[in-house]
């Protein structure tokens, strides 16, 4: 199987910065895609980032200018940069990978555990 583990996280004031990264692994043949979603209670889970295979990135709008996604999905690592953060990211932040395994060669969704980030006004 696959198992994704995320580092990072926690509490900070509005303005402040936090670095989330994860590592996958397992019997993993290729990664089409890694990023990050985050939610809220009684929310949806939200889209914040990604990088696919080939190095483009993507980022939702409200994180644009803020924060930086970065990684290389050959290795199965991706962290997340986040900057100039308001109250409003506070979240349970969840890695996640598209990747394809000796089991499973279509690419499939794997999800880490989630990490916590709260930003105090």
């Amino acid at each position: 199987q696959v198992r994704l583990v995320e580092s990072g996280g926690g509490l900070v004031q509005a303005g402040g910065y936090l670095r989330l990264s994860c590592a996958a692994s397992g019997r993993i043949i290729s990664t089409n895609r890694m990023g990050w979603y985050r939610q809220t209670p009684g929310k949806q889970r939200e889209l914040v980032a990604t990088i696919f295979s080939d190095g483009t990135t993507q980022s939702t709008e409200s994180v644009s200018g803020r924060f930086m996604i970065s990684g290389d999905t050959a290795k199965n690592t991706v962290n997340l940069q986040m900057n100039s953060l308001k109250p409003e990211d506070t979240a349970i932040y969840y890695c996640y990978g598209l990747i394809s395994t000796e089991s499973v060669r279509t690419p499939s969704p794997y999800w880490g555990q989630g990490t916590r980030v709260t930003v105090s006004s």
